[in-house]
């Protein structure tokens, strides 16, 4: 699950430096509905991000989400690693492993809340935190049956809602940090992207 979050990582610290910089002095407090209306407004999704791991060292990549339940990582050179999420799992590749990609249940971390075909953060014991600084709102999520796996904790701009960032914290406190770039929205992410085995294949496993 370490590594899971330190690949993972993806989304968010109080960094919401790109996005909110580009945000106005003061927006409303996003409410709950509003945020999650707004993560099921579309259901494919792809950009750019800045990763923040653990031992504060920084990766770059792309993001791909399709959802329900696919999320792709593709990281920049020099790192060549690869994080998928498809058919109920996470597979972490590293070139450095010569015994195949490590897998997860993906209802094992806290991304999968926001993965979920119907988000709805007003749920009984899912957000433990909701909060607004005056220019972003923060919300903190757990899944309520499973809370011994971490929450993500989501900032987002408003005028519109945007999604800018978020950390996830595993059972073992880690956190990683993911800040997003402009988001493509229902633009033509390819089901292939998120095949497991493809991607065995492909990396020889």
């Amino acid at each position: 699950m370490n590594k899971i979050t330190r690949r993972l990582c993806l989304m968010a610290v109080p960094l919401a430096l790109a996005g909110a910089a580009a945000s106005p002095s003061f927006a409303q407090q996003l409410s709950l509905g509003e945020v999650s209306n707004y993560l099921n407004s579309f259901t494919s999704a792809e950009g750019e991000f800045t990763q923040v791991n653990p031992d504060g060292t920084i990766s770059t990549g792309t993001v791909y989400i399709k959802r329900p339940n696919r999320v792709r990582f593709e990281y920049n050179p020099p790192e060549q690693s690869l994080v998928v999420a498809g058919g109920g799992q996470v597979a972490i590749f590293d070139p450095r492993s010569n015994t195949g990609p490590d897998r997860y249940p993906l209802n094992q971390t806290p991304l999968s809340i926001i993965l979920q075909s119907n988000i709805d953060l007003t749920r009984a014991n899912m957000v433990t935190g909701h909060t607004s600084d005056g220019t972003t709102t923060t919300v903190t999520a757990q899944d309520p049956q499973r809370p011994q796996y971490g929450n993500i904790q989501m900032v987002f701009t408003s005028s519109p809602a945007e999604l800018r960032q978020w950390i996830v914290t595993d059972e073992t406190g880690q956190k990683t940090t993911v800040i997003l770039g402009d988001l493509t929205k229902d633009g033509n992410v390819p089901d292939i992207l998120f095949n497991i085995q493809r991607e065995m294949r492909n990396w020889g496993n």
